[in-house]
């Protein structure tokens, strides 16, 4: 029996025929719409100063009922899985404006399912709590033994197993089972009265097995305490409009935040975003091509369908500079006339769902990075970013740089803090005067927030040479 069957299996839960049934008269003479099943189960683990400090586990489950008539949405949800509560939500969703004209096209969305992209075993318990808690106290020890400069190690492993079952208004139905782990771990270093840290993790849609060997764990662990150790010796960053050079892999949510939401079909339906209406035009340097891509097996931002039902895709997003399409939910697609991508996504049954991006990345190009380094006289070289802000209208973004580097006479030199990386999307894009051989995926640690939604997404890029930047930094 699949996971998902659990939502009509006994115990007061739903009956399937009488389920259908009431979507069917909810939604009728509705544009689209759909009722989301879910069900989740989560834990965490915090090891922090040699002991496990925090332990968590939760259980939900619950549905949402959604009926959309135009450019008008209406949406109920409830925890209770039962026929009442379906009733309920059904008389909610029906006071969508009958006066709204239906807003139709010819584009029928897909619907299905993609070959299936990761396993439907739960992480939760295909391991033991006694080895999870053996690997942190391992984590642990390990890093305090390599350095004696090492304060404090903190490890947060966490994993989570969602289960969903979409039924339209038609009477399709799809269904998926989605894992999720992800291993972080922090370290403080001292030394000579200064204190700095370092973080690293990694993650996606497999079993925790991948991430607690040592060939898992350790890489991880060495990475956060070179950028703890790194920072203990950082001077202040200079400030200026300086050539930077981007690192490859998570430097990539440079790109999502100043690009990617810019790029999603609801600003540019509204016209809110820097990119609307620019379809066919140059929006990039030549060479830049920008994807959007569900499909990647065990992937963080991966779905095999997205929460409308829509098997994700490969979305080529920007080419060679030309702006292509957007990222589209299924309302958008059809208000904008054009096919929905597989993009339609929401944090929980509590949320209707946006038009998200899974994985956003750039695709490679022929420089190598030491060239581009080489051709710097004096600049930034930005290996790690960290959190930033950005305006989607603008596309003007201010992004910390966690672990960057002077560049001086074509070769990286001295580590600097306190940068930060200023501009707008659209000027940076043309601005991108190399482009890499050297294109990563991030290891598995990002989370997007939008509409007051958190989803988790994957982000890449090769390393990237930016003619000029407006660099904040702390030097005197």
């Amino acid at each position: 029996m699949h996971p998902t069957e659990r939502f009509f299996s006994g115990n007061g839960t739903l009956d399937r025929g009488a389920a259908g049934q009431l979507v069917e008269d909810a939604l009728h003479g509705a544009d689209d719409g759909e009722l989301y099943l879910e069900y989740r189960a989560s834990e965490s683990y915090l090891f922090d100063d040699g002991r496990l400090k925090q332990a968590s586990g939760d259980v939900s489950q619950g549905f949402g009922l959604r009926s959309v008539k135009g450019e008008t949405a209406a949406y109920a949800h409830s925890a209770e899985l039962s026929q009442e509560a379906l009733v309920r939500a059904a008389a909610t969703v029906k006071a969508v404006d009958a006066g709204q004209a239906n807003v139709s096209t010819a584009i029928e969305p897909a619907f299905g399912a993609n070959h299936q992209l990761y396993t439907d075993t739960n992480p939760l318990i295909a391991v033991p709590f006694i080895q999870k808690l053996t690997i942190l106290e391992q984590i642990d020890a390990y890093l305090r033994a390599k350095d004696a400069r090492v304060k404090q190690v903190s490890a947060t492993l966490a994993g989570n197993q969602q289960e969903i079952l979409i039924l339209r208004m038609d009477g399709r139905m799809t269904q998926d089972t989605r894992p999720l782990v992800r291993l972080s771990i922090q370290v403080v270093v001292g030394a000579n009265g200064k204190m700095e840290s370092g973080s690293s993790g990694a993650g996606g849609r497999y079993l925790y097995d991948t991430l607690l060997t040592e060939d898992g764990w350790k890489p991880i662990a060495d990475e956060a305490l070179r950028q703890a150790l790194v920072n203990l010796e950082a001077r202040p960053a200079p400030a200026g409009e300086l050539p930077v050079v981007l690192g490859a892999g998570w430097c990539g949510v440079l790109l999502h935040e100043a690009v990617g939401h810019g790029l999603e079909g609801d600003f540019n339906r509204k016209g809110s975003s820097t990119f609307s209406g620019r379809i066919g035009e140059q929006v990039a340097a030549k060479g830049v091509t920008v994807v959007d891509d569900g499909t990647f097996n065990d992937r963080r931002g991966s779905l095999t369908i997205d929460d409308e039902g829509t098997p994700t895709q490969r979305n080529v997003l920007i080419e060679d500079g030309i702006l292509k399409g957007y990222i589209q939910d299924r309302m958008n697609a059809r208000l904008m006339g054009v096919a929905a991508t597989g993009n339609g996504r929401r944090e929980s049954y509590q949320h209707a769902p946006l038009p998200r991006m899974t994985n956003t990345f750039m695709l490679g190009g022929s420089a190598v990075k030491e060239e581009m380094v080489a051709s710097v006289k004096r600049g930034i070289y930005a290996a790690y970013l960290g959190g930033g802000q950005v305006d989607i209208t603008s596309g003007k973004f201010v992004f910390n740089a966690t672990e960057a580097y002077l560049i001086e006479d074509g070769k990286i030199t001295a580590p600097v803090k306190g940068a930060t990386l200023i501009g707008s999307g659209p000027e940076i894009m043309g601005r991108i005067a190399a482009i890499g051989n050297d294109m990563a995926l991030d290891p598995g640690i990002g989370t997007c927030g939008k509409g007051g939604q958190s989803v988790p997404v994957g982000v890449g890029q090769p390393s990237l040479l930016i003619s000029a930047m407006t660099v904040g930094g702390t030097e005197l």
